[in-house]
């Protein structure tokens, strides 16, 4: 399958069914809302005393427990947090998914673990935007959307992947690009891009930064500025422009910096351990200490987590952000 557009794509695959979204939080509530301007059929299933249901409600959708959706629908999306959805689909929802329903995933995580395994008779899918659910909603309405990647798992009924391509037209794909991949590619790529660059990686070289130029005496408020805020700065000439495109638009000093230290940086030995982050993702280890994280109550992730909120530079942002995002 090559890149699909609004055109190539028939919304004929949902015209006439009921599409139950499991979650309102971050990407349940774009999705549904994008999913109903494009005329589709749209119901809400929520987990036992959800904090989203006054919310789902006020939206003008009719909210349901997980059981009685997957009872209702004909497509179920499940947009659960990864750490919930296994136990959600065991307890709340396998004996109430009908045969052949089609059911879909927001990131193939739960799939390519093998903590969730569908029944022979379920058709499923995967419909993954490259933004997060404020990216989808925003670009929906200011009529352009968000590349979005589809794949399917099982097919018994022949015609997941036009289901699949249908729910991704609804969220407005289509308008910017549909591209083809599997819940293998879409999860280890996810990862691995989370933990090494947008996420772990970028956290860990703003603070490492930051602490360099305090450790040397320089003012806390300058080095968060030049460590952090500008971020978003060069964030978008990047989104906008590629990496070629952003060093025309800096000056030419940034530009010999980043061509004679940049590699510095990111050395052989980043590269290495990058390799590394790699294998644990592809070999699962990365799954499994995820799933014994939360099932021990996510002591690291609260340890670390009150670590950082107390570092420097986020006190330093705390200090200065209300003014400068008035």
């Amino acid at each position: 399958m090559s890149i699909l557009y609004e055109n190539d794509v028939s919304p004929a695959p949902l015209a006439h069914r009921t599409v139950a979204l499991l979650g309102y939080g971050n990407q349940g509530r774009p999705q549904a809302l994008n999913l109903r301007d494009s005329g589709v059929n749209v119901i809400v299933g929520l987990r036992p005393n959800s904090r989203y249901a006054e919310q789902a409600q006020a939206d003008g959708f009719s909210v349901y427990s997980l059981e009685e959706a997957c009872r209702q629908a004909d497509v179920v999306m499940i947009l659960l947090p990864d750490e919930v959805m296994a136990e959600a689909y065991q307890v709340h929802m396998a004996e109430h998914l009908r045969p052949g329903t089609y059911l879909g995933f927001g990131h193939g995580l739960a799939i390519h673990a093998g903590w969730i395994q569908p029944r022979a008779d379920l058709n499923v899918f995967l419909v993954a935007p490259k933004a997060q659910g404020r990216g989808v909603r925003n670009k929906f309405v200011a009529g352009s959307g968000v590349p979005t990647l589809v794949g399917v798992h099982q097919d018994p009924a022949g015609d997941t992947q036009g289901v699949a391509l249908a729910y991704a037209r609804a969220l407005g794909a289509g308008r910017i690009g549909i591209f083809p991949t599997t819940f293998q590619e879409e999860t280890e790529c996810d990862l691995f891009t989370e933990q090494t660059v947008l996420c772990g990686g970028l956290s860990a070289l703003i603070k490492a930064a930051y602490d360099t130029l305090v450790e040397r005496g320089y003012s806390p408020d300058t080095a968060y500025f030049e460590c952090l805020y500008e971020v978003k700065l060069i964030g978008d000439l990047l989104h906008e422009r590629g990496i070629h495109g952003m060093r025309q638009g800096i000056s030419s000093t940034a530009l010999f910096g980043d061509i004679s230290r940049g590699e510095r940086i990111i050395d052989g030995h980043v590269r290495e351990t990058m390799r590394q982050v790699l294998e644990e993702i592809t070999s699962g280890r990365f799954a499994q200490e995820m799933q014994a994280e939360f099932e021990q109550g996510k002591p690291r992730i609260t340890a670390q987590m009150a670590q950082d909120y107390h570092h420097p530079l986020e006190e330093t942002h705390r200090r200065l952000a209300a003014n400068l995002h008035r």
